[in-house]
């Protein structure tokens, strides 16, 4: 059969190419190994000949695609799976074909936002608390030794971007995208701080505000289920952790414009953010970017660190400071798919098995990615820019402060 003399020499040619630790499996129980090895750690098993153009041409999205919606099983390590993934579509996928990096650009509206959002972060918040911290901290963790559990961690990134920004008792801090609230409730706790949260996920939302509640912080912190692009006043302090991949490139200098009107003229503040490791701020490439948009975040654009600061910058906003925090990522995200890896079962029961599929390969996929630098992530701490260069401090020093 024609597909038969096609598959098997795409086999041949990937087994020169890569020599994988894999074997594939078909429904009529052909073998065929993609390696020289005694035992191989993968072994993708196809469920019927309907699988099989996602086989050859394996970008990253053809292959999560094919998992996602069970056309193939996968048996092995999620670590080695994510690995023999990459590396068939690495030796797969050309600089020329229409899978390498590309640039899209997506229309944001306040309606569209709002419905990629809870789409992502309306899952459950059971669903979340299997895999995250006891905060429910869904961002870059900071691991200052390397050795920390990720709740410590988780608190620690928080309590490093307050020192950042300077944050003071009494002062008033916006946070853009608060997620269910973790930073706002240590900011009110520790900082002494009055704050405002925003958010366009009802999940989060409903738990922020009851955490608030809980806290008896009602008094400091107020949860609003709001479009940035609406809040109105002047805060001292704004902090934006992982929301900035939602605003689109082109919409980024309105976006750090927006900060700048809301800033005081002494303020500070810190956007955190995933960026592109693509110079041209083309998506991840391989074909990890089109599967994220489909599957996971709807929408979502990714910028390069340069051409965030040169948005930054047409905002209004002087950057003082940049730090990435890559690593970090990369172990945050190991930690995650190793929790969601350990309540698999327990997740099942949560959601159905595409979105279960989903989740799995998008958290261990991402480790990988942050590891090998297909994307990066930096937090920026910035001001109105024009400002005198003598109200900056001479050092990096107060941000390592532990007197708070």
């Amino acid at each position: 059969m024609f597909w038969e003399k096609k598959l098997a020499q795409w086999v041949e040619d990937v087994k020169t190419k890569a020599n994988l630790p894999a074997r594939l499996v078909l429904w009529d129980g052909q073998q065929h190994d993609f390696g020289q090895f005694a035992a191989p750690q993968v072994t993708l098993h196809v469920k019927s000949a309907t699988a099989l153009p996602y086989l050859l041409e394996p970008s990253l999205d053809n292959l999560g695609e094919a998992y996602v919606k069970g056309k193939i099983d996968i048996e092995g390590k999620l670590s080695d799976i994510i690995n023999v993934s990459y590396q068939l579509a690495r030796n797969t996928v050309t600089s020329a074909s229409k899978l390498a990096r590309v640039r899209r650009y997506f229309q944001h509206s306040k309606s569209s936002d709002k419905k990629a959002i809870q789409y992502h972060y309306d899952v459950s918040n059971e669903f979340y608390k299997l895999w995250l911290d006891e905060n429910m901290v869904y961002s870059c963790a900071y691991f200052e030794n390397g050795d920390e559990d990720l709740a410590t961690a988780q608190i620690k990134k928080i309590d490093h971007i307050l020192t950042k920004i300077q944050l003071q008792p009494g002062q008033r801090l916006l946070d853009i995208g608060c997620g269910w609230g973790a930073l706002v409730l240590r900011a009110a706790q520790k900082f002494g701080a009055k704050c405002v949260g925003v958010t366009l996920s009802q999940n989060q939302f409903d738990l922020a505000t009851a955490r608030v509640k809980a806290a008896g912080l009602e008094n400091q912190i107020e949860i609003r289920l709001q479009d940035y692009r609406d809040v109105e006043g002047q805060f001292d302090r704004i902090t934006s952790v992982g929301m900035f991949e939602h605003v689109g490139r082109k919409n980024l200098p309105g976006y750090f414009k927006k900060i700048h009107d809301l800033l005081v003229d002494d303020g500070v503040a810190m956007n955190h953010g995933i960026t592109s490791s693509d110079s041209d701020s083309g998506e991840t490439a391989l074909g990890g970017g089109e599967f994220i948009d489909r599957y996971v975040f709807p929408d979502g654009e990714l910028p390069h660190i340069g051409l965030a600061l040169e948005a930054m910058q047409r905002g209004g906003l002087e950057a003082v400071d940049v730090e990435s925090l890559r690593r970090h990522y990369a172990h945050t995200l190991d930690i995650w798919a190793e929790n969601f890896e350990a309540h698999a079962d327990e997740a099942r029961t949560l959601v159905d098995d595409e979105k279960f599929r989903i989740w799995r390969v998008y958290l261990a996929g991402c480790a990988y990615a942050f590891e090998t630098d297909d994307v990066s992530i930096y937090q920026v701490v910035c001001r109105k820019a024009g400002r005198s260069a003598k109200t900056l401090p001479w050092s990096r020093r107060y941000m390592y402060d532990k007197s708070l």
